[in-house]
C-alpha cells in the first residue's frame, strides 16, 4: 500500500487550501494511505478527513521559545522518531518554508518540494525533487499540483475538500449553545490575525441588523478576549444576536457547519466555512482574494480586495442572493 506524507504545519487558511490535495491522491491511487504533519494547535483540522490516516503533530512555535529546554529536546525527539517510524512513498512539502523543509528533510521517504522561484524561500537543497509551480494560481490549486507533480498523476477533478464535523462535536455544541435544526442563522466572523484586514464594528452592526430584517439571526464567535469583547459590543446592536461560549476547532467546525450562511473577514475560518460545504461570503479589506481567497464552491463569494473595503451594501447584496438561492 503506497504511503504518503503531507506537511503543510500552519496556519489555518493554508491547513484548510490543503485539504483538497487529500482527494486528489485517494483517487490517483486508490487504497493508498495519507498522513499529515501540522502544528498541534490546528491538529483538529486534517483530522476532520476520513481520508486522513496519522495526524503527526510538531511544536514548533511552542520550541522556538524553549529550544534548550528538556522539556523540549524530549519533544523534539519523539517527533523525530515518529517521523522516521513509517516509510513514505512520497514525502510531500507543500508549506515551502525552512522549517516544513527540514522536517521533510528528516522523514524517512523521498522529498519533494516547491523550486526557487516558486517558494519564498530557497531551499531546493533540502529536497530530493523540485518543482515550478506558478504563483499566478489560487493556493489550493498549487497545493494540489505540487502533489500531482510528486506522485505523477493529472488533475482531473475540481476541488473536494471533503471534511465534515464529527457527530460528537455536533452533540456537544447544541448541548452547550442550543440551536435547533430549523433555525436560520449567519456566523459573523469579525476576527482576523491583523488589524488592517478587520471590517469596520458599524458595517457589522448595519450588515446584522439586516439579516434580522430576513429572518437570519447572527452568531458571533470569538477566539480570545479582544474578540469576546468585540462579539458583545456587536451582539448588543444587532437584534436577535447570539455570542456562544469560548469554543475549540471541532465547536467551531460543528458550528460552521450549521450555519445558514457565513460572513467573514480574512481568516482561516472564513476558508474552514467553504470547505465544510457552507454558503459563505469573504470580506477583503487589505488582502488580495485572487490567490488565498474563498476557492473552490458555488457558494463562496469574495467582496473587496487590497485598498477596496466592501461596503455593507455589497455584503447585503450578495448574502440576500446567496440565501435567495441556498
Amino acid at each position: 500500500m503506497p504511503r504518503y506524507l503531507l506537511i503543510k504545519t500552519s496556519s489555518m487558511g493554508d491547513i484548510v487550501h490543503n485539504l483538497p490535495a487529500v482527494a486528489d491522491l485517494h483517487a490517483a491511487v486508490p487504497g493508498c494511505r495519507i498522513d499529515w504533519v501540522v502544528e498541534k494547535s490546528f491538529s483538529a483540522i486534517p483530522a476532520l478527513h476520513p481520508g486522513v490516516g496519522e495526524i503527526i503533530p510538531v511544536s514548533i512555535r511552542r520550541w522556538r521559545s524553549r529550544p534548550f529546554s528538556a522539556a523540549t529536546r524530549e519533544e523534539f525527539s519523539g517527533f523525530r522518531a515518529r517521523l522516521r517510524d513509517a516509510r513514505y512513498d512520497a514525502v510531500i512539502d507543500s508549506q515551502g518554508l525552512l522549517k516544513s523543509a527540514l522536517i521533510s528533510w528528516l522523514a524517512n521517504g523521498r522529498s519533494h518540494g516547491l523550486d526557487f522561484k516558486s517558494s519564498r524561500e530557497p531551499l531546493g537543497f533540502l529536497y530530493d525533487k523540485t518543482y515550478s509551480i506558478p504563483w499566478t494560481v489560487h493556493a489550493v490549486q498549487r497545493n494540489r499540483l505540487l502533489a500531482a507533480a510528486a506522485v505523477g498523476y493529472e488533475l482531473k477533478e475540481p476541488p473536494s475538500y471533503g471534511i465534515a464535523p464529527a457527530d460528537r462535536a455536533v452533540s456537544a455544541l447544541t448541548a452547550t449553545f442550543p440551536i435547533g435544526p430549523s433555525q436560520k442563522f449567519a456566523v459573523l466572523l469579525h476576527a482576523t490575525s491583523a488589524a488592517n484586514k478587520e471590517w469596520p464594528e458599524g458595517d457589522w452592526i448595519q450588515l446584522g441588523t439586516s439579516l434580522a430584517a430576513h429572518g437570519i439571526s447572527s452568531v458571533l464567535p470569538f477566539g480570545n478576549a479582544t474578540e469576546k469583547a468585540r462579539s458583545e459590543r456587536l451582539g448588543a446592536r444587532i437584534a436577535g444576536a447570539r455570542v456562544p461560549p469560548a469554543l475549540d476547532l471541532d465547536s467551531i467546525a460543528a458550528l460552521l457547519s450549521l450555519a445558514t450562511i457565513v460572513i467573514g473577514v480574512d481568516t482561516g475560518l472564513s476558508h474552514l466555512a467553504v470547505a465544510l460545504g457552507r454558503p459563505t461570503i469573504g470580506l477583503y479589506v487589505s488582502t488580495d482574494p485572487a490567490a488565498t481567497g474563498l476557492f473552490g464552491s458555488t457558494q463562496a463569494k469574495n467582496l473587496g480586495g487590497r485598498g477596496r473595503t466592501p461596503s455593507v451594501d455589497d455584503a447585503r447584496t450578495a448574502a440576500i442572493s446567496m440565501l435567495g438561492k441556498a
